[in-house]
Order: structure tokens, then sequence, then C-alpha cells
């Protein structure tokens, strides 16, 4: 049986803001804002498994918008580079913040987390796509990589 080739387009799920009316992502707490006011109440979002999730910011770090990269159970999330960069080589976007939660409410990152962190670093280096953090959001709160000195 043979196979016939495909034909892929990008196609907007809804209107976007223009530039100056962007939200401005220039710390982790305008993240963890945009997380709480865009993500958590977005029909995907489950509170009970793991969701990661990337911002597309521009080069005056204002959010063009995100996308769910990979929805896990309670406690484990699959993560590619190859998927995370993506939407934003196609989108394009400048830079990246990764987000997830965290269902157990802890925000203390595990050996994963920290790993797969710098190395979707490195991806992005590579690709002149930075990232600027990774949140772990927990039961009211969150906690920035960045900030807490794990990569820098």
């Amino acid at each position: 049986m043979k196979t016939q080739p495909k034909e892929y387009k990008l196609v907007a799920l809804r209107e976007c803001p223009l530039p100056e009316d962007m939200q401005l992502c220039d710390t982790p707490d305008k993240a963890a804002e945009y997380w709480k006011t865009h993500v958590a109440t977005a029909p995907l979002f489950d509170p009970d498994r793991e969701c990661l999730v990337v911002l597309l910011l521009t080069t005056r770090r204002r959010i063009k918008g995100h996308q769910f990269v990979s929805i896990g159970t309670m406690d484990c999330l699959l993560v590619h580079a190859r998927e995370v960069f993506k939407i934003a080589i196609a989108l394009p976007a400048s830079a990246v913040v990764l987000v997830h939660n965290h269902p157990s409410g802890e925000t203390e990152p595990s050996t994963a987390d920290i790993t797969v962190t710098r190395d979707l670093i490195r991806a992005g280096q590579l690709l002149k796509i930075e990232v600027l953090d990774h949140l772990i959001v927990g039961a009211n709160r969150y906690l920035s990589l960045r900030e807490a000195g794990y990569f820098a």
C-alpha cells in the first residue's frame, strides 16, 4: 500500500492581541500570573496531571501565546526538545519560558526537572531561542529554577 505525501499548515486557534497589548513577561511573577489566568483555566489543563506549557515570547519579552507541550501523569512528563521548540520556530518566537505544574502542590524540582531544563537550554542555544526560565507551579506558589540558582 502506497502512502501519499501530506501538506501541513498552521492554524490560529483564536485571535491574538496586537504587540502593544501583549502581556509583558520579564519576571517569574508575570509568567506565573499568565499561567494562572490563561493556562490553569484552559480546557486542556488537568490539575491532577503534570502539564508542561511553553510560553512564546517576542524580542521585547511580550507573550505571543502558549502551547501545551506535554500532559503526563501525576508525577511524570515526557519532554523532547523537538516538541518544545517546534512551535517557537514556526511562530517565530525569540525566547521561551517553560512552566509546568506539580499536582502534589510541592514546588521542589526533581532531578529530571533540572536535567531536562539544562538539556532544553542547550538545544535553545543551538536554535538561537533563549530559554529564559522554567517555573514549577504548586499549590498557590511557584519556583523559578533560574532564581533558585539551578542555571544562570
